[in-house]
């Protein structure tokens, strides 16, 4: 009988669940089942496969290889493919570093390099081809396990199973040794990810007792000045130690006195390489805390985040708030579908990395010490990428986050001493990579989407960033309406993502009431006309004196007036003043024309050869996805009379260009720009001018999905008969309402409720 009642029970429970969801989804969800970190770029060559928690500073992972970024004076090529530090096609794992990029198409980082080994020490890595030279190790992919906030592997020639996580600011190793075999660390402090001779400018430790070892480094890279501290508790005891420093300082002073090279407790240098022995280890932890600030930070840090937990109890924390992260969407869909929706997601949330200590303290671009209050401060800010759709999307389902974001630029714009907002930063440092001033486009987003206030601060630095006399020919773009292409090679896409930035300014300014600078930013976000040269109807290059750049290719990607791009696909970013280009292209039926050429045409090698970020892979016709110029394209159908075409491509974009493989994205994710592209056109819209508050409508990728907002109310998506055949859009309803525009609102969207969309295979205006 009771066992009857229970039957009972459980049949009205299911009842009851059935008829408050008419599209049921697990509520139970293991999403980090679907993420899948091997999926990169051209055989995983620009993102890692290790762990992290979300937006944590420690992103620890396997280095596969060191290629110098310069040998002999010349740049290597091949560097490129260790962007993140592993490839997949490498049969040898060199050791677990600390920080990684997630996509770049540029790189740094790679601190704190540990290695187990067994038998003799060996203080080289050795090379891909003679790995026994040097403490690398061969490995298997068969033996790899790769989840968010957990990696392992089995280094072969040693017999150590190796198993990381990592929480925000420590990374978590566990090595199993063989039985009855003493066991080796090593700490190599000279390994880096583009690495060269001398980019270490000092490196320090201490063992401070048998168990606790601190210390740090300063390199001089991508980040021309970068401070890493740390701290590492050990489980075991340490039995012997010793280090080989390799550019011995000539000056030694009073040191002399000591043989500090053998169980000496403090070892300085600027190629430091450190062993540490332990007898019979068999299962040996290692917690390693960073810290920008001071290695007393590394160890609150360290405290904060690990005290009185193992590797299990951080690894099961860690899959905790990964899993609790990626449940901000529910969907449904094929298995592969599924795959590349929750690591696209993943991707979205490694980049940008907190930068504080857990005291709040934090090295500021002036390399001082500085406290965040009421805010967490943030670093690695690929804006040239970013600002199109990762910063939107994080307005949209992490709008408190995104604010802090925002509040890190405008600390930096206060710690500058150029009085700018970042460009491209990481790790307390500008690299200056890339063109335009991006971070304008992210504050201006943030306030128009109410995400943070309009202030006169915001205001002050988005000014000071588009008026610095000395940043990439402003004086010239100012007083002539463009950059010329006599003063710089990137003159064109200057010219054309400046005007951009100039129309987010202008925003801000009118929202702010400042009339009289929004009427100045006004006339500037109109330069974009002064490239275009309208006997062809396309963007290109002019010198000073006003003439055109002869001879001139539309199709060429090298030397001719654009960066990582060619005319064709520049000359679409307007998005700003879509109306405007239509016109300057010839009126809409040129402007169609021209967008169906772009995805059909051929670009023949010779004319993206040369071009680092434009391959092959990321090319439809002429259309490059792989590079973020053109990831607006495809929705610009939607003013013209063909919005349908705009539903045909966006499917076919996800396609062909997302796959649920080690090759699976078609270019450098760059800190999450490309896998945000993805979650905004599953949900079936997308931002295509940053600072309004529209987003463009294309086509849902899958039948159902719901969003957790970040205002803590949901949307669910619907699509119930979507397919590849059933791609168009008739219809569109929010709560059983029509919606006739093809765009919907940030209002409208964060509101909540159910956006639907019939679908079908017919094509409509």
């Amino acid at each position: 009988m009771k066992q009857f009642l229970y039957f009972i029970v459980a049949v009205l429970l299911i009842s009851c669940s059935s008829k408050q969801d008419a599209n049921p989804v697990e509520t139970a969800v293991h999403y980090i089942d679907y993420v899948n970190p091997i999926i990169g770029t051209n055989g995983m060559g620009h993102t890692f496969p290790g762990a992290c928690a979300p937006y944590g500073i420690v992103q620890l992972s396997p280095d596969t290889d060191t290629i110098p970024v310069v040998k002999d004076g010349r740049y290597q090529p091949r560097v490129y493919e260790y962007c993140a530090g592993y490839q997949h096609k490498d049969s040898t794992i060199v050791g677990f570093s600390h920080t990684h990029f997630s996509g770049t198409g540029h790189s740094d980082l790679g601190d704190i390099l540990i290695m187990p080994t067994t038998g003799k020490v060996k203080l080289n890595p050795g090379t891909q081809t003679d790995p026994d030279g040097g403490y690398r190790s061969r490995f298997s992919h068969d033996t790899e396990i790769a989840k968010p906030g957990f990696y392992e592997v089995m280094l072969s020639d040693y017999g150590i199973k190796a198993q990381l996580t990592a929480t925000e600011r420590v990374g978590i190793h566990r090595y199993t040794f063989p039985n009855d075999t003493d066991g080796n660390i090593i700490l190599d402090l000279i390994h880096g990810i583009y690495n060269y001779d001398g980019k270490v400018l000092l490196a320090n430790i201490r063992v401070e007792n048998d168990t606790l070892i601190t210390g740090y480094r300063i390199t001089n890279g991508w980040a021309r000045t970068n401070y890493t501290f740390f701290a590492i508790s050990i489980n075991q005891k340490i039995k012997d130690y010793g280090y080989v420093e390799k550019a011995p300082i000539p000056y030694g002073g009073g040191w002399g006195k000591f043989y500090q090279y053998h169980n000496f407790p403090e070892m300085t240098g600027r190629k430091l390489v450190a062993y540490f022995t332990f007898e019979n280890p068999d299962v040996l932890e290692l917690k390693v805390a960073l810290s920008a600030v001071s290695t007393d930070g590394a160890l609150k840090n360290l405290h904060a985040e690990t005290d009185g937990r193992d590797f299990d109890k951080l690894l099961a924390e860690t899959q905790q708030k990964w899993n609790k992260e990626l449940s901000v969407i529910e969907a449904q869909g094929t298995e592969d579908q599924k795959a590349m929706l929750y690591t696209s997601l993943y991707h979205t949330m490694i980049n940008p990395s907190v930068y504080m200590d857990v005291d709040g303290n934090y090295r500021g671009l002036d390399h001082n010490i500085h406290h965040a209050d009421g805010f967490t401060n943030y670093t690695v800010f690929s804006l040239w990428d970013t600002y199109r759709a990762f910063h939107p999307l994080m307005n949209v389902l992490q709008p408190k986050r995104n604010a802090d974001f925002v509040q890190s630029m405008l600390k930096h714009y206060e710690q500058s001493v150029h009085h700018v907002l970042p460009v491209w930063s990481h790790m307390g440092n500008e690299n200056w990579c890339m063109i335009g001033y991006h971070a304008v486009s992210v504050l201006a987003d943030a306030v128009a989407k109410g995400v943070v206030k309009p202030s006169e601060e915001i205001l002050e630095a988005m000014n000071s960033s588009a008026t610095l006399p000395y940043y990439s020919d402003i004086p010239e773009y100012i007083s002539l309406g463009y950059v010329p292409y006599d003063h710089n090679g990137s003159s064109a896409s200057l010219t054309l993502e400046y005007a951009y930035d100039d129309w987010t300014i202008y925003q801000t300014a009118l929202r702010l009431g400042d009339t009289q600078l929004a009427d100045i930013y006004k006339k500037r976000s109109q330069s974009w006309r002064n490239t275009f040269d309208s006997s062809i109807g396309f963007a290109r290059p002019r010198y000073s004196d006003g003439t055109w750049k002869q001879p001139f290719s539309l199709l060429n990607t090298d030397d001719e007036g654009f960066i990582e791009g060619n005319s064709w696909n520049y000359s679409f970013y307007v998005p700003h003043d879509v109306e405007g280009l239509i016109e300057a292209m010839g009126g809409e039926q040129q402007f169609t024309a021209n967008l169906d050429s772009i995805f059909v045409m051929k670009l023949p090698p010779e004319f993206f050869e040369n071009t680092e970020d434009v391959t092959e892979e990321g090319l439809m016709g002429n259309y490059v996805h792989g590079n973020e110029p053109s990831h607006h394209i495809a929705y610009l159908y939607n003013w013209t009379s063909q919005p349908y075409k705009t539903q045909y491509w966006v499917r076919e974009i996800m396609n062909r260009m997302y796959k649920n493989n080690i090759d699976g994205l078609c270019g450098n994710d760059d800190c999450g720009q490309m896998s945000a592209w993805y979650i905004f056109s599953a949900m079936g819209f997308y931002p295509v001018c940053p600072g309004s508050d529209k987003y463009m409508f294309g086509t849902p990728y899958l039948p159902y999905m719901k969003v957790r907002l970040g205002n803590g109310k949901t949307l669910e998506i619907k699509a119930p008969n979507i397919s590849d055949e059933n791609r168009y859009v008739s219809k569109i309803t929010l709560n059983g309402k029509e919606i006739t525009n093809r765009y919907i609102t940030h209002n409208e969207l964060i509101q909540g409720g159910v956006l639907e969309f019939e679908m079908t295979e017919s094509k409509f205006k």
